[in-house]
């Protein structure tokens, strides 16, 4: 048996404890991870240390290694998010529906969890407890595949979850890292049919297009985010200045980030140099049109399909002047990611058709990007943005970390 094969092995054995373990169980084994966050905080932040050592001198870019960082903050904010996962609902054992048939029989859709849930993830440790936790208490087995780029950071974070929901009676391999960082081990992972119901990719587009296409396991796509904002003719305008700043500046490296800007050419002129003035304070790079370049001037590189294609993660930004809320329409459908979009405008009419028409987990008027989140939509923590239609759409939380049952019960019916 093949390391990977003894995780697959590991999950599957844990996996009849962690479904039917109580919601005080699951509760109880949260609520010791949590404790045990804060308690072990000086050891976490000096393993990510090593692991932020190694991207400096691997030339990493400063987005990502903030991606990367872990401080007291941060890891206070991964401890609350565990706190809030302890504080919903328990969906295992939820009623959807019922009914009962003609001939007698009671029948009751439930909710039950997926089994052994794989996830692939790129350099936030962060994910590593949140995907855990949420995994946990939707009772499913979890085996986690984080980047070399945070191997130190993940295999502490994972010791720790491990030691403290085995604290709590649960198997400690209902949590399992892999800890093997090459590729043959990820490629083992995607093929794990035998032991794995789904698998979940976390990161760039890369990955996940390397997911999608080599996994044998279900897979859910997750993440890629060309988020756009379309500043309409109606706009106000310092409301569309913040939203768009706060959606590029305040975490670029994130998937909910602004990465497109699509202004009307009704304010365009007055509008443009307002953004340029505030992003100045991130030396934001920008790729535009040609009517942006007449506006702005040399600062902007001429952007061609590539870049209005493209998830920067980084401070910069693609922008293009439009003639209508159709012609931004038309820009997102050959653009986006499926992810989040937004619209800044007054007009009831165009936030109407922009959030009708916009193909997107999540479309906004007059609100940043950036809250495309399963914390900031009530979820807790949140295993990733489904950009799918299949079986999850938009920040993953609980419920979708289930699957159905049908329960049904006779008294001797036949057919």
């Amino acid at each position: 048996m093949t390391y990977i094969e003894q995780l697959g092995s590991n999950a599957k054995a844990a996996e009849t404890a962690a479904a039917s373990a109580s919601a005080s169980t699951k509760n109880r084994a949260l609520a010791a991870v949590s404790k045990a966050l804060y308690d072990n905080m000086e050891l976490i932040i000096r393993e990510n240390a090593k692991d932020l050592r190694a991207a400096a001198e691997n030339g990493m870019s400063e987005s990502m290694q903030d991606r990367l960082r872990l401080d007291e903050k941060r890891i206070a904010g991964m401890a609350k998010g565990v706190d809030e996962i302890i504080n919903l609902s328990d969906p295992v054992g939820d009623i959807i529906s019922g009914c009962t048939r003609p001939n007698g029989l009671r029948i009751v859709k439930t909710r039950v969890p997926l089994g052994v849930i794989g996830i692939i993830f790129e350099s936030r440790p962060n994910v590593t407890v949140d995907a855990a936790a949420l995994c946990l208490k939707a009772g499913n087995a979890v085996i986690l595949k984080g980047g070399k780029e945070a191997i130190n950071s993940n295999i502490c974070l994972c010791n720790i979850m491990r030691s403290a929901v085995e604290s709590a009676g649960l198997p400690a391999d209902v949590i399992q890292l892999v800890e093997q960082t090459s590729r043959e081990a990820t490629a083992e992972l995607m093929r794990l049919n035998q032991y794995l119901d789904v698998l979940i990719p976390r990161g760039g587009s890369g990955l996940i297009k390397a997911v999608v296409n080599q996994a044998t396991v279900p897979v859910i796509e997750t993440g890629t985010g060309n988020c756009h904002v379309y500043v309409d003719s109606s706009a106000d305008l310092e409301m569309a200045v913040n939203i768009v700043d706060n959606g590029k500046t305040s975490r670029p490296s994130v998937c909910n980030a602004v990465e497109s800007l699509l202004v009307h050419r009704d304010c365009a002129e007055k509008f443009l140099p307002m953004i340029v003035e505030r992003f100045r304070a991130h030396n934001v790079k920008i790729y535009g049109c040609e009517r942006t370049a007449a506006i702005l001037g040399d600062s902007v590189e001429i952007a061609t399909d590539e870049e209005y294609a493209k998830e920067f993660l980084d401070y910069i930004i693609s922008v293009r002047v439009v003639d209508s809320v159709d012609e931004a329409l038309a820009h997102i459908r050959k653009f986006g990611t499926h992810h989040s979009e937004c619209i800044v405008t007054n007009s009831l009419n165009n936030a109407a058709k922009f959030q009708r028409e916009a193909d997107a987990a999540a479309v906004y008027v007059n609100a940043s990007t950036r809250f495309t989140d399963g914390g900031e939509f009530g979820l807790g923590a949140e295993i990733g943005i489904s950009t799918q239609k299949l079986h999850a759409r938009g920040p993953m939380g609980l419920n979708e970390l289930t699957t159905v049952k049908y329960l049904i019960n006779g008294d001797g019916q036949i057919r």
